[in-house]
């Protein structure tokens, strides 16, 4: 099973609300720490490494917080991914320094490799602009 960590869930969350209510101005870290009941320690941690990779900004004063850095559909949910863990890799074998005992026999090696790349070109090509509407896609279609 594919799951994202706690921290890109809460990232993604927070992002998403960011962009749902831009037209409000900036949004608080508290305000989404209570709509969310996310950790507020942890979620100023993560709107740090989201400002840090310019995905949102931070607003200074009484009516500060965060907005987004570019526009909705500008942002993938892989840039947020990557943000927040860094590369996607859903199994640690295809990384060059991966000492598995498996790897002289290993069989699933480019199975896995094309699932890993098809994740990510979903991820990348899909923007918060498209999280925001009302529409799911019935099923995406994979292209070698």
């Amino acid at each position: 099973m594919l799951r994202f960590t706690k921290r890109a869930d809460y990232g993604l969350m927070a992002i998403h609300y960011i962009a749902v209510h831009e037209d409000l101005g900036a949004v608080s870290a508290k305000r989404i720490a209570d709509e969310f009941h996310i950790p507020s320690e942890l979620l100023a941690k993560i709107l740090q490494r989201l400002a840090k990779k310019k995905l949102i900004t931070s607003q200074n004063g009484p009516k500060g917080g965060y907005v987004l850095a570019r526009r909705p559909a500008e942002i993938s949910v892989g840039d947020v991914v990557r943000a927040l863990e860094g590369p996607v890799n859903i199994v640690s074998c295809l990384e060059d320094a991966s000492d598995c005992p498996q790897m002289a026999h290993c069989n699933l090696r480019r199975p896995v490799q094309k699932i890993q790349a098809a994740i990510t070109q979903v991820l990348d090509t899909m923007s918060l602009s498209e999280l925001t509407g009302a529409d799911v896609p019935e099923l995406f279609t994979i292209k070698a």
